[in-house]
């Protein structure tokens, strides 16, 4: 009887465990700093508003290059270049935040290390898509799972070396830069997937990026203005850290903020946990299910922020901000997969990694007013924003899976 071949079998196989490892270094390596970097900036005098200014930048900006990186991926023919550049842009300024000397530099230095996640991701995702397209579900939830354990691995790093010697932010920035070049080694082994990205019979050229736009399906742009509205209110992790840290840590020194720390931690062992799971899920129940669910899982999460004040409190809400980064960051990935045409799907994830973009700048700034004036406006705001968008997705997404268009 011939034996059953592993799904990760072959050069597809290969391409998504080598970008899933250099997923798993470069986020060890980042995550190292995202834990201590609302501190990192409070301790230069940033404030509230200087925290969703800075927030908004590294998640949006890197997000609106997207779009024209996905369409030149499409328009060359070429996934694996882009790849290397955006995590070699990472590496580089990554390794200069070790010179900042306020927090103008160090929106700086952040910014332009996170515009390498803006080249890479929409030629990256498109070759995942491209290296098994049957899989996509799984394909994504593995990302995100590598992406995840390099998370958290290195959020307890950071942990460990904060307890025990205390190191100070230059320090940790250093060996964060040092293990981020080691992601670099896999991506020598990478391989495009020919047959996908040669050109079909009859297949239309592909004009200018805005002609490009204009044909994404009606399905498609439907999705991008839903999950720009969830978006808007989906402002960056900073905040929740941020609150955590105001409780538990009463000062941004190095000392204070290990339970901040390791609640973060807590939340990528479930965002990792469950990523490969709900990615599956999405693959048996359709996407719509699994998204709605992270939809409302945020809004509740953001009403349970209103009100936390102790760890006990904390703990579950950690939990449950980490589940919802499982349900949607894979999921909502692979639902654009297959809602776009073939010929145009790293311009389609680019569109809406673009969109998420753009809409996260607005969130990051307008979190940021909120903050200062009342923390608990934040979450609020939050909330509203989040289920909002999960009621326009139950009423205006089709309850039947979608077909794939290309």
């Amino acid at each position: 009887m011939k034996k059953k071949r592993s799904w990760l079998s072959g050069i597809g196989g290969m391409n998504i465990f080598l970008l899933g490892l250099v997923s798993l270094l470069n986020d060890f390596s980042s995550e190292m700093i995202l834990p201590i970097l609302p501190m990192l900036i409070s301790s230069f005098g940033g404030t509230g508003l200087t925290i969703g200014l800075i927030g908004g930048m590294i998640m949006g900006l890197p997000e609106i290059l997207k779009v024209f990186v996905g369409f030149w991926s499409d328009k060359i023919k070429k996934r694996k270049l882009f790849i290397f550049l955006g995590y070699l842009d990472s590496q580089i300024f990554k390794f200069l935040l070790v010179f900042s000397k306020g927090w103008q530099s160090v929106m700086a230095f952040t910014t332009l290390d996170k515009l390498g996640k803006g080249i890479r991701e929409a030629p990256r995702d498109a070759l995942i898509s491209e290296s098994l397209p049957e899989h996509k579900g799984k394909e994504f939830g593995l990302q995100r799972a590598f992406d995840t354990t390099g998370a958290i691995l290195g959020s307890i790093t950071v942990l460990l070396l904060v307890i025990f010697f205390n190191p100070s932010f230059k320090n940790i920035i250093l060996i964060s830069a040092a293990i981020g070049f080691c992601s670099l080694i896999p991506l020598y082994f990478l391989r495009e997937v020919d047959g996908s990205l040669k050109k079909k019979k009859n297949e239309k050229k592909i004009g200018t990026i805005y002609a490009s736009l204009s044909e994404l399906p009606r399905e498609l742009k439907l999705f991008l203005i839903i999950a720009g509205i969830f978006a808007l209110g989906n402002f960056s992790y900073m905040f929740f850290v941020l609150k955590s840290a105001g409780i538990f840590s009463g000062s941004s020194g190095n000392g204070n903020f290990t339970i901040p720390i390791l609640l973060y931690v807590l939340f990528n062992i479930f965002y990792a946990g469950f990523a490969v799971p709900f990615g599956n899920l999405s693959d048996r129940v359709g996407r719509k299910k699994v998204i709605g669910i992270g939809f409302l899982l945020f809004s509740i999460v953001c009403l349970g922020f209103i009100a936390s004040s102790n760890l006990a409190l904390m703990i579950p809400l950690f939990i449950a901000y980490g589940l919802v980064y499982a349900l949607l960051v894979g999921t909502q990935r692979a639902f654009v997969s297959d809602l776009s045409d073939s010929r145009l799907r790293a311009t389609s994830i680019g569109a809406f990694q673009t969109t998420l973009g753009v809409c996260a700048i607005i969130a990051g700034l307008i979190a940021g007013v909120l903050y200062d004036l009342n923390p608990a406006w934040t979450f609020a705001y939050g909330f509203v924003m989040s289920f909002i968008a999960f009621c326009l997705l139950w009423i205006f997404i089709p309850n039947k899976r979608i077909k794939k268009l290309g």
